[in-house]
């Protein structure tokens, strides 16, 4: 074998110990809707992008959204710099500490663990040139419902012994300045809502409760969808015909408890909906540990457009 041939085998991370839930994810799988396959992609893509930056990569590269942390470990096999951004999920390196929001140097042997959520939920690992994964209509984000993509193409978490490798071998060295980057959500926070169609089918009250009062978020949460718990929202119509869902549409059911509908959501659903998060406010909803007091807050559609073409422009100006 040549020397080329065997640093290439040794190139890699290895997975030793696994946490609650560690995907392979991109920017996700777009048009094919129409085929029942959903979005997927990084729930919270503001602190995905950034983890890309950090080492120069293209912004949609493949990399690791780790949620929770909980003891998931890799040892490297080579020397490698890695960049993480989003939660402060306790991350250590041969037992120090690691600061969000940076990149960092590997060297054989060390050991990598993620514990538990400080701030935030879901941290992203990004690796050189992003990660290596089949892709499957367009993109390698894994989606459990569908069992499409990951290192395995079943969708599923990695798992003790799996093995990552990546693109890339000469990543850039990029800071973060002071002031920017991502941003963990804190009790309180509001979440841009762009209305709906269907919001005049709710009464006065019922607006007033949804617009005026904080929501909890409810531990039955992920990637499909994030229920919200307050007084029962009610309104006129109990079902409607089944139409498309987008990213952060907030569907009231019955039983008047909202569910924002995320990445890994169906593509067409049934209940009436206030409208829809938009994409900022989603990716701030990824973050957010059970418990967390939000408030649901209208926009325009072109303030929405706005706020979203600004955040673009971050990646762009530095």
């Amino acid at each position: 074998m040549s020397q080329v041939a065997m640093h290439q085998v040794q190139q890699g991370l290895m997975v030793k110990q696994t946490g609650p839930l560690a995907l392979i994810q991109d920017a996700g799988r777009f048009g094919v809707g129409h085929l029942g396959v959903t979005q997927g992609g990084a729930a919270d893509w503001i602190s995905f992008r950034w983890a890309n930056w950090l080492l120069g990569n293209a912004l949609n590269s493949a990399a690791l959204e780790i949620v929770m942390g909980g003891g998931l470990s890799f040892e490297t096999e080579s020397e490698v710099r890695l960049a993480l951004a989003g939660a402060d999920l306790d991350a250590q390196l041969n037992g120090k500490p690691l600061a969000p929001n940076s990149s960092f140097k590997l060297l054989p042997g060390q050991r990598l663990v993620f514990r538990q959520p400080r701030h935030g939920l879901r941290a992203y690992l990004a690796f050189p040139g992003g990660l290596n994964a089949p892709e499957v209509l367009g993109s390698r984000s894994c989606t459990a419902r569908e069992q499409l993509g990951g290192l395995h193409e079943d969708g599923r978490p990695l798992k003790a012994g799996d093995r990552l490798t990546w693109k890339g071998s000469a990543p850039a060295v990029r800071r973060i300045a002071e002031g920017q980057g991502p941003r963990m959500p804190i009790s309180g926070c509001h979440l841009p809502i762009v209305l709906g169609s269907q919001i005049a089918s709710f009464n006065g009250r019922t607006l007033f409760q949804a617009f005026n009062q904080p929501w909890k978020v409810d531990n039955r949460a992920d990637r499909m969808g994030v229920r919200l718990t307050g007084p029962a929202l009610r309104g006129s119509l109990t079902g409607i015909i089944s139409e498309g869902i987008p990213l952060g549409a907030v569907q009231v059911p019955p039983d008047g408890q909202p569910i924002v509908l995320m990445n890994d959501r169906q593509t067409i659903g049934g209940y009436p909906r206030l409208g829809a998060l938009t994409p900022m406010a989603c990716a701030t909803l990824a973050q957010c540990l059970p418990g967390t007091e939000v408030w649901l807050t209208p926009v325009s559609a072109s303030q929405a457009q706005d706020d979203y073409r600004q955040q673009l422009t971050a990646w762009h100006s530095r």
